[in-house]
Order: C-alpha cells, then structure tokens, then sequence
C-alpha cells in the first residue's frame, strides 16, 4: 500500500502569517514541504489539489463544542443532540474541545472522552476538558488532576459556571483550588492544564478570577474565562482581566437578535477591546456549538431556547476581514493560532512543515475545501467523508 500524499497548488497563503502564492505538499497527516514547483513524490498515491484563486488557511481549532450534547434548561426535551461529523468539518473545524455544560447528570465525562475518540477515528483532532458547570464537578477518576495528568485527550478543567444562576455558586477558594489542580495537571502531564471557566450574566462577572488571582499563586493564563460578549457590561469588566495579559474567549454563536438584545456581536465586542487596549493575540473565539442557548428574563423564567452553531466561527473571521479590514491572516488568528496556543496544541492553528495538515480552502466568502489530518473532508462546500451513522442528508444540520 502506498503512502498517501496531496499537493496544493498555488494558493495563497496565510499560514496564518501572509506567505504568498506557494504549493503545499502533504504526506499522510503532516504538512512535508512548502514552497514554489512542488510535486507528488513517486512513491506516493496522490491528488493534486488546483489552489490558484483561492485563499488557504488554517484548519479552525474550536476550544469549546457540546459534541455530546448539551442543554437541557427547560426540562428533557431541551437536551440538544450530539454533533456528527460533517457538523463540524462543513464549516472548517478540524480541531474541537468538546465540554458538558450545564447537565453533569444525564450526560458524562465518560460520554465525552468516548464521542472524542469516536471524532479522531473519522478524521477530527479532539481534546476534552473534564467536568460540568457544578463544583465539586464531574470527573473520571478521582480528582480532575488525575484526568488530566492520566488520560489522553484531557487537556483541562471546564467548563465551570461562575456569576450564573444555572451554576453551583463556587467559592473564591473552591476556585482556587480548581485553578491549582488544573495548573499541577498540565505540569506533570506536559499538557495546557487550563481551567476553562462559563461566564453567565450575573453581577459578579470576572470578580471570581480576579479574587482568585490575588489569593493563589497560579499564573494568569491558567484560567481561560469564556461566553464575553454575552452582555455589555460583562464584556466591559473583560477589559480589566485583558489588561493583566489574561486570555478572553469570545462565543461566535452570540449575538443580538430578537430574542436577546443584551448580546454583542463578537466582531464588534473584538473592535471594542481593541479599542480599550486589549492585544488581539489575547482574543480567541469559540461557538459553543450543540450547545443549548437560553434566554431568561430578569425572574429566571425561560423565554427562548436556541442552539450553538459551527458555522459562526467561520462567519466571524470573514466578519474580522470584511468590517474592521483586518486581513486574513490577523483575522483568523482568533479561531487558530490563539486557541492552539491556549491549548498548548502545538502542532495545529498553523500551516508549517511538520504541522498536522488541517487547511482551508476558500474565496473568502465559502469554504470551498477543507482538509483535516490530509484526509479531504469537504469538497466543492460539499462533505465527502461522513460520520459512521451519519446520514448524508443530516448535514445541514446544526448549522
């Protein structure tokens, strides 16, 4: 049997660094050379793929996907299903952390673990992070240290609601504590090790992180705080944990609607931190896909279920490059080499020789293909590879 190879031809890239016009050679699942009058080796089974005209980028690295599932605010029927395959490569996603949320009862961090590896079968990269909103939270061994130090895909704790009603209400020292296992874990596992924290809409906002900050020894980007732009004035206080170089996770899925006018649109909430100082290599997005979305009023009453979509991440980038003309290396940037850098995922975010070969082929409108590991998952904006039960026709959906 050969070995498999895919050579790009002429796109330009954006590695996400702006490169030029180049060929880009792939062998198995790594990026092999980059540069100009590539060809397929001989010892290879190859495809040529013609990239003259269109853009390539990187693969996008999702930080927070309810892959299982998730929901479930409103009783049992609001529990959002699990995400297949072309659910997430369609729309670039070709590396997903997948998280619980709110139901720690029904679903599992066993659940979780065993969907994530069922992901990198078909063609995905696929971290988790142990735990649900509640403290002491879900894990699979017994403390969320040992999940991370002791399993695979684990790369952190999360995602742990502070300032929300649907949380258990942590403590500062709880918290604490929580940043500490999570930093000790990624210590003696030479993971991330992060505490990926959801921010709901309550009056405390960042407060939490920041007494946490002052009463532990745990540097700042162990705590990754995300769901930003929920509310203004939430996203008005992530200025000041921006300002002490903390990371700030931007959810691609909110945005203002006629459900929910408290939300800001995530290119418009990058232009205001920008604006208050904060370094765009700070910012990150994610979309909280297969994740339920409720709006409550001011009682707790839920008024509107809705659901995480994939296809945000993408549109948010095209946002970045078409509303505040950043181009399109610095407007990807937030949904690859940042969160690649949180996650301390070395090898994706960027096309370099020797990276995992996940990119992006597109006019800048529509994602036109999308390769993940060298396989080519999407072609023409069409899936060609499916989830093991997948129906084709299912595809469209979460969008």
């Amino acid at each position: 049997m050969k070995t498999s190879a895919l050579l790009i031809r002429g796109g330009n890239l954006f590695s996400p660094d702006p490169v030029g016009q180049v060929d880009i050679l792939v062998v198995n699942d790594r990026i092999a050379a980059i540069g100009g009058n590539l060809s397929l080796p001989p010892w290879a089974q190859g495809e040529v793929i013609e990239g003259k005209g269109f853009l390539v980028l990187p693969g996008l690295v999702d930080q927070h996907v309810h892959i299982t599932g998730g929901g479930g605010e409103g009783g049992p029927q609001f529990r959002t299903p699990e995400l297949a395959l072309s659910h997430l490569t369609r729309y670039g996603l070709t590396t997903v952390v997948g998280v619980l949320g709110t139901d720690g009862t029904t679903r599992s961090v066993q659940e979780l673990l065993a969907k994530a590896r069922a992901l990198a079968v078909e063609g995905l990269n696929t971290r988790i992070y142990t735990g649900a909103y509640q403290v002491p939270t879900r894990t699979i061994t017994d403390s969320p240290r040992n999940d991370i130090i002791l399993i695979d895909r684990v790369v952190g704790i999360g995602e742990i609601a502070i300032s929300d009603h649907r949380g258990s209400h942590p403590s500062d020292r709880e918290l604490a504590h929580l940043a500490g296992e999570a930093r000790t874990g990624g210590l003696l596992s030479g993971k991330a090790g992060v505490l990926h924290l959801h921010v709901g809409s309550g009056a405390r906002h960042l407060s939490p992180l920041m007494e946490v900050l002052e009463i532990a020894d745990v540097p700042i980007s162990t705590m990754v705080p995300t769901h930003l732009n929920r509310t203004r004035p939430l996203l008005h206080d992530a200025v000041r944990y921006g300002h002490k170089g903390g990371f700030l996770d931007l959810t691609t899925s909110i945005s203002p609607d006629i459900h929910d006018s408290q939300a800001v649109d995530p290119v418009a909430a990058v232009r205001y931190l920008m604006e208050q100082g904060v370094p765009l290599a700070q910012i990150s997005f994610s979309t909280d896909a297969g994740g339920s979305a409720p709006v409550f009023d001011a009682r707790g009453h839920l008024l509107h279920m809705g659901i995480g979509t994939a296809s945000s991440l993408f549109e948010a980038v095209q946002g970045l490059h078409d509303h505040l003309k950043f181009d399109w290396g610095e407007a990807v940037r937030p949904a690859t080499e940042t969160p690649a850098r949180i996650l301390k995922l070395d090898d994706v975010g960027r096309v370099v020789v020797g990276g995992r070969a996940d990119m992006l082929l597109t006019d800048g409108r529509t994602l036109h293909t999308v390769i993940a590991g060298g396989r080519v998952m999407v072609r023409d904006g069409t899936p060609q590879i499916f989830g093991t039960f997948e129906q084709p026709g299912d595809s469209h959906w979460p969008n």
